[in-house]
């Protein structure tokens, strides 16, 4: 082979380090290029003619842009959980607390206003057995469908587009029903207050989205006392109207707080969180920087993000080719559609823990409703073992119903306090398992007959420990999903949680009349017991962890549990 004149390997290695230095310039434009044109595309949205897929260069990849140009040590961009921890909690969540305890102090009312609406019906109106059952029945049977339609609604449309709809269902049907003229009208306005009511899960994910992570637990909890004080009030409201007034005005005192729910919705705001994720990131910051005014506090510095975008543009700085249209963007886009959040929750990435979730409800609507109806049969000493309805008819004319009733509600306010103390310092797993053991051990007795007085003591201690259990699943269920499927994902299991309440009358209650009390008590201790197996299996601890918008997010998160 001839060898390259020396002239002429010159020339090449010169052209050569000409190239690689045209090269570098090169990138270095095209780095600028794309930083401005990311930086210009944040304002736009690019859609392809002739393409079904909508293609965008969002806020986020704009902040990642200017951070090429910022010092070391600033961080270009925050989250919601970011701001959140920024501005603390403060005024603007009481206010946000208040709203939402109000609309659970309302519906705990509505649920409480079942034990004492029904023997009053059917003593009226002559009715039987199966048609005093079937008023609460159909309330059930209304929460059932609520939850899952009104979860819909939520996630769709926004939060206040589902506080809405649950308060208009709730207050338009609740005072209709005072005036119902006949059975079937009162069985049909029931049925649309447990729609509304069904929805309730809607006022827990939207308080739960403007708290910031540390010490959320507890906070958290301070909503579940307006349920405990709901129910509080109203037995003693019965005590005060049932007798001299009737069952009527009682329907109709109780519409109230719902009434006061619409007349301030024009107040509400909607969930920066949800807003993220639909990409309204200038109505987001609006209302954050609402918050800090409020708190008397600052947002930090920089330009506001979803969470979900922040991984996707992380992935893409790892990736030597990125498409616009990623599956994950593709994936929280169909979220828009009710029905696919649904579908979701059955993914391979969610479909052990909405199971698992399921089961827990289920366990403790079951429980929680068993022991209540267990309450007003054995706590008593006036009702025996297969007492008549009459029999129960005439006990409800007494004063000691509903001090029975009153007196096994306080029960509820120990339970929230300890689950108040354990929930950010154990975690909500262990503080539900430790509450559904305490629940098992207080029944365990009740076996075999005990004296009355006992028996009343054993059973505050167990409603006291399901409503704890309760109270903390119902977050923790909450916390395990992303913005874009947790309202859905509450309400679909609270429908399910419903079913345990619609089957326990049935079961739980016709064991009780048949004077099979033994068999009863086993039943709730092996339904707790599942239950606590179930919370255990679940493989996320969410204590101080901040909330998800990205789908992508919790399934890693649930791996790196399994693996530990």
């Amino acid at each position: 082979m001839n060898e390259p004149a020396p002239e002429e390997s010159s020339i090449r290695v010169s052209t050569s380090f000409f190239d690689d230095q045209k090269m570098k310039s090169l990138q270095e434009w095209d780095d600028v290029f794309v930083s401005l044109l990311s930086i210009w595309s944040c304002f736009f949205v690019i859609q392809m003619d002739g393409e079904s897929s909508v293609y965008t260069l969002n806020k986020a990849h704009a902040s990642v842009a200017f951070g090429k140009f910022q010092m070391d040590g600033e961080s270009p961009v925050y989250t919601v959980d970011e701001a959140l921890t920024s501005v603390g909690f403060g005024k603007f969540q009481i206010l946000v607390l208040v709203y939402a305890g109000l609309g659970w102090f309302s519906e705990a009312m509505e649920l409480m206003i079942l034990s004492f609406v029904g023997p009053a019906v059917k003593s009226q109106w002559d009715l039987s057995d199966d048609q005093e059952s079937l008023i609460s029945t159909v309330v059930f049977a209304g929460m059932l469908v609520g939850g899952f339609s009104l979860g819909l609604i939520s996630d769709c449309y926004g939060r206040r587009k589902g506080l809405l709809g649950l308060n208009l269902l709730t207050c338009v049907a609740g005072v209709l029903s005072t005036f119902s003229p006949n059975y079937a009208s009162l069985v049909t306005l029931r049925f649309f207050v447990g729609f509304g009511v069904g929805g309730g899960d809607v006022f827990v994910t939207w308080f739960l989205e403007f708290v910031p992570a540390s010490h959320r637990g507890i906070r958290m909890i301070f909503l579940s006392f307006f349920w405990t004080f709901g129910t509080i009030f109203e037995a003693a409201l019965a005590w005060i109207v049932m007798p001299g007034l009737g069952w009527r005005w009682l329907l109709g005192l109780s519409s109230l707080p719902s009434i006061a729910m619409l007349l301030f919705y024009s107040l509400v705001p909607e969930s920066p969180r949800y807003l993220c994720t639909k990409g309204r990131i200038t109505d987001a910051h609006k209302i954050l920087e609402k918050i800090a005014r409020l708190n008397q506090s600052k947002l930090p510095p920089g330009m506001l993000v979803s969470d979900s975008t922040v991984g996707r543009d992380e992935e893409s700085a790892n990736s030597e080719s990125t498409p616009l249209h990623s599956t994950t963007r593709k994936m929280d886009l169909d979220l828009r559609s009710g029905f696919s959040s649904l579908v979701t929750l059955f993914s391979s990435k969610f479909v052990r823990t909405t199971l698992l979730l399921w089961a827990l409800c289920f366990g403790n609507v079951f429980s929680y409703y068993g022991i209540l109806l267990l309450a007003s049969e054995l706590s008593s000493a006036q009702s025996q073992c297969g007492s008549s309805n009459a029999m129960f008819s005439k006990i409800l004319q007494d004063d000691s119903l509903y001090v029975n009733v009153f007196i096994t509600s306080l029960a509820e306010i120990p339970g929230l306090l300890i689950s108040a103390i354990m929930v950010d310092r154990i975690g909500r797993k262990f503080t539900v398992a430790f509450l559904f053991v305490l629940a098992c051990i207080s029944l365990l007795p009740l076996v075999h007959r005990q004296p009355a007085t006992l028996t009343t003591v054993l059973l505050f201690g167990a409603r006291m420990s399901t409503n704890g259990a309760f109270t903390v699943s119902a977050i923790y269920g909450l916390e395990l999903y992303p913005t874009a499927l947790r309202a859905t994902a509450g309400g679909a299991a609270g429908a399910v949680g419903r079913v345990g309440g619609m089957i326990c009358p049935l079961v739980a209650v016709a064991l009780v009349t048949s004077c099979r009390l033994t068999e009863a008590i086993i039943l709730f201790e092996v339904v707790m017991a599942i239950s606590t197996v179930c919370v255990l299996l679940v493989r996320v601890e969410t204590k101080g962890k901040e909330l998800s918008d990205s789908i992508d997010h919790v399934s890693d998160s649930e791996q790196a549990a399994d693996v530990r």
